[in-house]
């Protein structure tokens, strides 16, 4: 009979200790290049550099470069479409390897714009194709993955201070990331990012955000997550330039 209730315990209980997650908390630094270069009344090319760092302890996480083409075909819809290649050295800070893991990413995205009593909202939808290198615990391997990701971001703008050419505006947003292929058959789910920032613009081209973003991850186990804290900072710069339509 002990042994029958041994066993019982074990059938009832195991489903849940199967399903017990791990959180890891980390501390984060992302610091941003953000340029705008306008090549007509419509178009327009942005290119970003980004480096993202881990605080305790001090570690590199991953170094993006993205450029994108950007249409802003009326008042109320922009249009992009781009590539971004992120150099990834680790997602754990306690982790060294000596490789870091590449990734190719093609993007495209549709943004509506809609002004409500001194707001503007932003409801982007992007998708993404990611190709991303194999790697063992101690190299590369001679292989890729690929998989799709769906992303859904609402971002309110709104200006708290103006005076000549320079202002103060506040930005709040949310976004959720989803993963779609093969490989990422245990996290559709892939993350959930809250932000709220405060940019300072000197004039009409030279910008610089300081913001808070909390990023909720589920990592490719399915099981366990990344809660993360993060500080970003922003310099924005456009191209001052005449435009011709």
């Amino acid at each position: 009979m002990k042994i029958l209730r041994i066993v019982l315990f074990l059938s009832l209980t195991s489903p849940f200790l199967q399903a017990q997650k791990k959180t890891d908390q980390q501390t984060l630094t992302w610091i941003r290049y953000y340029n705008i270069f306008p090549l007509t009344e419509k178009w327009s090319i942005h290119t970003e550099l980004d480096n993202r760092s881990f605080v305790n302890p001090i570690h590199e996480n991953l170094f993006v470069v993205r450029v994108q083409g950007r249409y802003r075909a009326n008042k109320t819809i922009d249009l992009g479409g781009g590539f971004a290649y992120f150099n990834v050295n680790t997602q754990d800070p306690r982790i060294d390897p000596n490789f870091s893991v590449p990734e190719y990413r093609g993007q495209q995205d549709i943004t509506l714009i809609n002004d409500i009593a001194k707001i503007t909202f932003h409801n982007r939808f992007q998708i993404e194709e990611r190709f991303m290198q194999k790697a063992s615990r101690t190299e590369l391997l001679d292989d890729f993955s690929f998989s799709w990701r769906f992303r859904y971001r609402l971002q309110s703008t709104f200006t708290l201070w103006e005076k000549d050419k320079r202002n103060l505006k506040g930005t709040i947003s949310d976004e959720i990331l989803l993963n779609y292929g093969k490989d990422n058959k245990r996290n559709t789910f892939d993350q959930n990012r809250i932000y709220a920032a405060l940019r300072y613009h000197f004039n009409p081209n030279i910008g610089l955000e300081l913001g808070y973003m909390k990023s909720f991850q589920r990592r490719a186990s399915g099981v366990d997550f990344y809660d993360r804290d993060i500080i970003r900072f922003t310099v924005y710069h456009k191209i001052n330039r005449k435009t011709k339509a």
